[in-house]
């Protein structure tokens, strides 16, 4: 169980850490940008997690076995989810591979949203929890509640992910970027200093969330990568010492900080940052957020968004729907008034010159 855990989160935390995969920014950059491109990834690894656990499911590896879900706490929690992403400055995934780097910030968003999730599911806000969760409970199956089996999810999925990506990929290329000098070679240049395509790494993502299953599975734990929960029971072990809180979760969670550390140090790129005093009220306020949002709606951008929308579950589609409304909401007064002000600010200021 631990060797299995560790393995599966090392190589996610790796990965992320080197390619820069973000949620909080692809959902961000979605709204200021206008940039999909982040968005689409998740999609690809969506897709090749579905794809792989129908071929698992049908040839009688495990079955996905789904869980009534409340439709109210899904959507308010996924919403608080997002704001806090923003405010954190990444989500629940992101936050651990950028501990991993050496960001203070992130740490401190961690703890909180370790502890938020913690008293959400252990402790003082259970009762809100279980009050908001407890009612509009509903099948999240969608091939239970619509009939259509669920190849037919997968290949719709499919075709249109295939579709973004192959228009993504046919548009005009911008003119390349200087590169800058290569310090590594061999092996060692193309784990630590090679740039990926974000689209490549949706892929390996895919491949290892469709890994998590079975080695979750064979440990006696139902179900593939989870974040909220596992930091959840590390404090709860952390503040108890009872071993038989650890899982496969737990150590997964832990795994995602090992592998970012190691592509960190091996890139050059670990370094302990203070931030300022905004970042770090934010980052409180924000890892707050994200615990009792992401306990609330039953997962978070990886439980909800890449692996539940993975077994085509209502829960997962619908959270990922409105942690991206979220993250679009708080991106408002985080990004966008401010560079409208700036904007406003300058514009009255050169009329004024130049009167």
């Amino acid at each position: 169980m631990i060797i299995s855990g560790l393995i599966v989160g090392s190589m996610l935390g790796f990965v992320m850490q080197r390619t820069r995969f973000c949620l909080t920014g692809g959902f961000r950059d979605m709204y200021v940008q206008k940039n999909n491109k982040m968005f689409y990834a998740l999609l690809i690894a969506i897709t090749i997690q579905s794809i792989g656990l129908l071929i698992l499911s049908v040839t009688g590896v495990f079955k996905i076995t789904y869980e009534p879900f409340p439709i109210v706490g899904t959507i308010i929690g996924s919403f608080i989810f997002g704001i806090g992403i923003i405010l954190a400055g990444g989500c629940a995934t992101g936050t651990w591979y950028r501990a991993g780097e050496g960001l203070i910030g992130s740490w401190i968003a961690l703890f909180m949203y370790a502890l938020g999730a913690s008293a959400t599911k252990f402790g003082f806000l259970k009762p809100i929890s279980e009050s908001i969760n407890s009612k509009t409970l509903a099948n999240s199956s969608m091939t239970e509640t619509t009939g259509i089996p669920f190849w037919v999810f997968v290949v719709v999925l499919s075709a249109v992910t295939l579709f973004l990506v192959n228009r993504t990929l046919s548009k005009k290329k911008m003119m390349a970027v200087p590169q800058l000098k290569q310090r590594f070679t061999g092996i060692k240049h193309y784990l630590f200093e090679k740039r990926y395509h974000t689209f490549a790494a949706a892929i390996i993502i895919g491949l290892i969330a469709l890994l998590a299953w079975p080695m979750s599975i064979s440990t006696g734990r139902e179900g593939g990568l989870g974040i909220t929960t596992p930091s959840a029971k590390l404090v709860q072990f952390i503040t108890t010492g009872d071993t038989a809180i650890l899982d496969w979760g737990v150590f997964l969670v832990l795994g995602i900080f090992v592998g970012s550390y190691m592509a960190a140090k091996g890139s050059r790129e670990f370094k302990w940052r203070l931030p300022d005093i905004k970042t770090i009220k934010n980052s409180v306020i924000g890892g707050l957020f994200m615990g009792f949002g992401a306990s609330l709606a039953g997962g978070c951008s990886i439980g909800n968004g890449l692996v539940a929308t993975a077994t085509m579950s209502w829960q997962g589609w619908i959270s990922l729907v409105f942690m991206i409304f979220g993250s679009w909401f708080m991106s408002y007064f985080v990004f966008v008034r401010p560079m409208q002000q700036y904007k406003k600010s300058a514009k009255t200021s050169a009329v004024t010159q130049t009167a």
